[in-house]
């Protein structure tokens, strides 16, 4: 490759660089924005009450609560209330025991996290446990006498953020559903796509590709559940949301089913490429099953947004069952029967993530064709 062929790949890539980072930092904003009020309302509350010597650990309680991402926050801010007034606690009455220094540090933090750990913390809270111990011990160590002002302070910190997260500014849960379902249902379509055209050529490299892709979609997945988690908690604790609990729950199944989609379809992609590699035939209806099976991924996204569209994600997935369970009429080779169980079982996943009870989804499939139920094989990819 020429010297400008370098130089151009590298600003192509820069720009992409910088296009991601202006995304994030968009999307990343509105918590920023929070996290900085939170840190100042919770910072003038408490320098009102303990006056300008206190004041210090409302702030960082705030932010660390409120975090950078949009995180588990509501059990961040239990966490953070047990752990830092825990710490602070400890350190203080140590400290006026002991003394600061290098090894009255080590104990203090030692008994801290022990503390912590003991009264069954996680790990947010033992780390907590130890911040607190360590800026009391080395920044601000009591001088007049035991007092629990500054854990009251870390109080505050975490009343601050828990009244702006989930009264004042609560996320949309199901805005943020949607948008982290976006990018799994876009790359789940898409390797089907992939797989379909690398079956049709018997393009091994091409097959390949799609394999690689379709392990990549586990990153977007664990967003996506990330989202539905934090969706709940939201709906459960911010008023403003409550409405949305219902809706959330049916997305929280969906959840589940599309998650064992995406792990059938990269079974799916593995079974293609074995049945390329082997050279054995795959008949034209297979591709077709898959292309079928990438229309009912992208009706999801319409069913997210109006349940009645249901039909949309229903009839492909049944219609590509049927295609596959056909082909076991003109060939049972090993690669033909791992294939179709795989199209089969993604379908049933696919009718199953619009609510569709379990046996009612499986009737379904078996009325599509007459194939044995090969089930799911999960993480064999």
């Amino acid at each position: 490759m020429s010297s400008r062929a370098v130089m151009e790949a590298a600003a192509e890539r820069s720009r992409v660089t910088f296009r991601a980072r202006v995304d994030r930092l968009r999307r990343l904003a509105p918590t920023l924005l929070l996290g900085a009020v939170g840190a100042g309302v919770a910072w003038l509350i408490a320098k009102s009450i303990f006056g300008t010597t206190g004041a210090f650990f409302a702030p960082v309680a705030a932010i660390i609560t409120l975090g950078l991402t949009v995180g588990q926050r509501l059990n961040r801010a239990i966490e953070l209330s047990v752990g830092v007034p825990l710490g602070i606690a400890l350190a203080d009455v140590l400290v006026l025991e002991l003394g600061a220094g290098p090894l009255q540090l080590v104990g203090i933090v030692f008994l801290a996290t022990s503390v912590a750990v003991f009264v069954g913390g996680g790990a947010l809270l033992v780390t907590q446990a130890a911040v607190s111990a360590i800026l009391v011990v080395t920044l601000q160590p009591p001088t007049n006498g035991l007092s629990f002002t500054r854990a009251a302070d870390a109080l505050i910190g975490c009343g601050v953020a828990l009244v702006l997260n989930f009264v004042v500014a609560p996320i949309d849960p199901m805005a943020l559903v949607r948008r982290e379902a976006a990018p799994v249902l876009r790359e789940l379509a898409a390797v089907l796509d992939d797989i379909a055209g690398a079956l049709a050529s018997r393009d091994r490299d091409a097959a390949t590709s799609a394999l690689r892709r379709a392990r990549d979609i586990d990153v977007y997945t664990q967003r996506f559940l990330e989202a539905l988690t934090i969706g709940r908690e939201t709906a459960a604790a911010a008023p403003a949301r409550r409405t949305q609990r219902g809706s959330l729950a049916i997305y929280s199944d969906a959840g589940g089913q599309l998650d064992l989609a995406v792990r059938n379809v990269r079974v799916l992609a593995r079974g293609v490429v074995r049945a390329i590699e082997t050279g054995d035939r795959v008949p034209p209806q297979v591709v077709d099953a898959l292309r079928e099976l990438r229309q009912s991924v992208l009706a999801l996204t319409a069913w997210m947004d109006d349940a009645d569209r249901v039909d949309g994600v229903v009839e492909p997935a049944i219609a590509a069952a049927r295609h596959a369970s056909e082909v076991l009429e003109m060939t049972t080779n090993l690669s033909v029967s791992v294939i179709v169980g795989q199209v089969r079982s993604t379908a049933v996943d696919l009718l199953r993530t619009t609510g569709m009870a379990p046996e009612e989804a499986r009737a379904r499939i078996r009325g599509g064709g007459v194939a044995p139920s090969l089930g799911s094989v999960g993480d064999e990819a």
